[in-house]
């Protein structure tokens, strides 16, 4: 397994494509500047940092930010209380604009220039890796989601069955075994041939779940047929196409950027492959209304996963909003769709200051890094539990199996996004029958 994992080394101007860009949020971005306190050279103010991607063509994982740093930094205006003392709080949260190497420098500067007491990073292998890997250099503690944790354990040099190599960096959230449960019971839920076309890019993602993915779906009955890594920002996908054909294919499933897939989807249906698919089940792409709005009629009946949804029955720890009021909350405040990303976002900021709370001093970066690795909370996401995972530095989470339709007569929006399986969380209830997607 050695060499197969690598962190995300992505050129962001590689990554961008004229037909298919992430709406950036500038407006969202003002917010969250407007609302940092001036408590910098306090001794008593906890410096968080925040890094995401906001803009660029992964800014689609950063579009709610503004608005869920908005809503934490009023749920600590009066400062938060841990070790019998009340801390003022600076959230200083920073755009990756999607460029690994960006993320990384803006880590050593959270961390050198700012003097931050903790780090929280979140979504994708290019925005967390590196990130992570600048906090453990510097012994500084991280915490993080968003990404299949094995791209972030052996993505950063973990050995199988060997010690954590990492003191001060923890990720929570979903992993391999969490997308298989998913899968087999959202592709049992209609009738197919098992044969799954599977486009796999050569990153973290696509190498981590060729790995352990792809074996675990053929043992539960699937044939794979994999064309072998493509690289980002691959224009030109007729040989895979061909390749589908020739198999019969009915299932497709993918880890991409929103740009590629949306380069391979329409050439699928060009070349006349998405006639025979029975369901398209794609991920890091299709999580966000855009991503799908940008295909036309060409998005409906994709299925896609949630790592978070408005039906999650838990509230935040940090500001006791429910799913539905911060998915109800976002709306009106932006005029834009809620997405699963807000209910992320914010799980990080909950499962964060709970440790901070939790830790014996604050100030101490041993001390809230031992917080992290002992941490059992529930954020608006589900359960976190760093004492019961798969690996040590690692508490999984749920993905659940969802599908996008045309919202009913009516709506406010083109699309509904609902839950068509719950394997990895009984506990989110199941909305809507999976549909074929030429059904």
């Amino acid at each position: 397994m050695n060499g197969i994992f690598r962190s995300g080394k992505i050129n962001a101007a590689s990554l961008s494509r004229r037909s298919f860009i992430a709406s950036t949020v500038a407006g969202g971005a003002a917010l969250a500047l407007s609302g940092r306190t001036a408590f910098a050279q306090s001794s008593d103010t906890l410096k968080v940092g925040f890094i995401s991607p906001r803009t660029g063509p992964l800014g689609g994982f950063g579009e709610t930010d503004g608005y869920v740093l908005e809503l934490a930094r009023k749920a600590l205006a009066n400062g938060l209380q841990a070790g019998g003392k009340t801390w003022k709080v600076d959230i200083l949260d920073q755009d990756t604009q999607s460029d690994p190497s960006r993320a990384g420098q803006l880590a050593k500067d959270l961390i050198n220039n700012q003097a931050i007491d903790l780090m929280l990073a979140v979504s994708t292998p290019e925005t967390i890796n590196p990130v992570a890997d600048a906090c453990e250099a510097a012994g500084i503690p991280c915490l993080s989601t968003v990404m299949p944790w094995e791209a972030w354990y052996f993505g950063r040099g973990a050995k199988p069955g060997a010690p954590s190599p990492f003191k001060w960096t923890y990720h929570f959230g979903f992993g391999v075994e969490e997308f298989h449960k998913a899968y087999v019971s959202q592709w049992n839920l209609i009738e197919t041939n098992k044969k799954v076309g599977v486009m796999y890019p050569n990153d973290a993602d696509g190498n981590a779940i060729r790995t352990h993915l792809a074996p675990a779906l053929a043992k539960a009955g699937f044939t794979i047929v994999d064309p072998g890594a493509y690289e980002t920002g691959t224009t030109d996908f007729t040989a895979q196409i061909a390749l589908f054909r020739q198999e019969g294919v009915e299932i497709f499933n993918s880890f991409p950027i929103p740009p590629d897939f949306a380069a391979f989807w329409r050439q699928a249906a060009q070349q006349g492959l998405t006639q025979q698919i029975k369901i398209c089940q794609i991920a890091k792409t299709g999580l966000f209304p855009s991503d799908i709005e940008a295909l036309g009629d060409l998005g409906l009946n994709i299925g896609s996963a949630a790592y978070w949804h408005k039906a999650f029955p838990y509230k935040s720890a940090l500001t006791g909003v429910s799913g539905t009021e911060l998915a109800d909350g976002y709306e009106t405040a932006s005029g834009k769709q809620w997405t699963q990303q807000l209910g992320a976002s914010l799980a990080l900021l909950d499962a964060g200051f709970d440790a901070l709370k939790a830790s014996t001093d604050v100030k101490s970066k041993e001390a809230v890094a031992k917080a992290i690795s002992t941490l059992k909370t529930t954020t608006i996401a589900g359960k976190v539990d760093f004492t019961s995972g798969p690996v040590a530095n690692v508490s999984p989470g749920p993905i659940i199996g969802t599908q996008w339709v045309k919202a009913p007569e009516g709506s406010k929006f083109a699309l509904d996004y609902v839950v068509t399986e719950n394997a990895t969380d009984p506990n989110v209830p199941v909305g809507a029958k999976l549909t074929a997607y030429n059904g």
